[in-house]
């Protein structure tokens, strides 16, 4: 793919588009290199390289915005540092330095500066940092060498047609990840083994799976690769275990929740309990909410209907509305979760 020079951002689809730059270290003979600028879009790797093997491979996603005032803010960017640190712990990986990680990801933004989606357009863009381990071994151990780099690209709106809620399905078949597994940490194999039962559920119109706890199947786990929240008058409730991530988009609305004066539950939350919601949807960077209308329990026939006019509820669009205006800098950051770049 070329890098296009004439982007047409009101039409950007949320995929993969080359840009100019992006930037590296490596983790070798126990330290951190410094950071590196690259053009190249490849990665060279040993064929016997852990990540390749044993699945030691994390990730993260966040992004970047030009607000009206023409200023760049990048939402909740120490967050996502602290998260693939967590992640990088849970499979014996070497945590990237927290200023490492702010250091790179604002270099690869400001390199790739053309490619920022002006105020308005609905677009984004979308920084991925990805963590490797790069050792060549045929022993089931950690790597000793690992490849840690990040590249960006402009995403359009999650949205095309709109802000409208979907229909998702439980399927109960299938498990997102496994009790005490990696659940809780942002694994490439986590989204692998979500790809059978999302395709199931799109094949029958659906947009998303609701999948329960691995355990009993009794408690609302993840909605595909996002968090689930509900409204139930006046509380925002999502589901809490140790096999869901800990979202940053979920932790920043329940404290726009906490602003708004409602009330907040992070419990388990029985899949019975749909009967009495007011409001669900699914949250995650990519859409920040996603209203959902029903719920269809294909194994038992079950079918949850949360929006009754097929309009997105009150209180989950006021969150997105919120959430939004502070990554755009519309409204004031008073919990300090933008970066503005110079």
């Amino acid at each position: 793919m070329e890098k296009n020079e004439n982007i047409d951002w009101a039409n950007i689809s949320f995929g993969y588009m080359p840009t100019d730059y992006n930037v590296r270290a490596a983790f070798k003979d126990g330290k951190w290199s410094d950071m590196e600028v690259t053009d190249s879009d490849h990665v060279n790797i040993h064929m016997a390289a852990t990540c390749l093997h044993y699945g030691q491979e994390i990730f993260e996603g966040l992004k970047a915005f030009r607000g009206k005032d023409g200023k760049i803010r990048i939402f909740r960017l120490e967050e996502n540092a602290k998260r693939i640190q967590r992640s990088a712990e849970g499979i014996m990986m070497e945590p990237v330095p927290l200023d490492l990680f702010k250091k790179m990801v604002i270099e690869v933004v400001k390199k790739n500066e053309r490619f920022i989606p002006p105020y308005g357009s609905g677009a984004s863009l979308y920084i991925r940092p990805l963590e490797i381990g790069t050792s060549a071994q045929v022993g089931v151990k950690p790597s000793k060498e690992y490849t840690f780099l990040i590249f960006v690209t402009p995403v359009g709106a999650y949205f095309k047609n709109g802000f409208k809620p979907s229909k998702i399905a439980i399927l109960r078949g299938y498990d997102r990840a496994a009790p005490n597994g990696t659940g809780k940490w942002k694994v490439g194999g986590n989204y692998a083994a979500s790809l059978s039962a999302g395709k199931k559920a799109q094949d029958n119109g659906y947009a998303a799976v609701l999948y329960l706890d691995p355990k009993e199947k009794k408690y609302i786990d993840e909605c595909g690769p996002a968090n689930f929240f509900a409204i139930k008058g006046n509380t925002y409730i999502t589901p809490k275990s140790d096999s869901i991530l800990p979202s940053i988009t979920n932790m920043s609305l329940q404290q726009i929740a906490k602003d708004m004066g409602l009330a907040v539950e992070a419990r388990p939350m029985p899949v019975e309990e749909l009967d009495v919601v007011d409001e669900a949807a699914e949250c995650g960077t990519a859409a920040v909410t996603a209203p959902i209308s029903e719920i269809h329990d294909i194994d038992t026939g079950k079918k949850y209907i949360i929006s009754k006019d097929g309009e997105p509820g009150a209180v989950t669009t006021q969150l997105y509305n919120h959430l939004r205006a502070i990554q755009l800098g519309d409204e004031e950051d008073t919990h300090n979760w933008v970066t503005i770049l110079d």
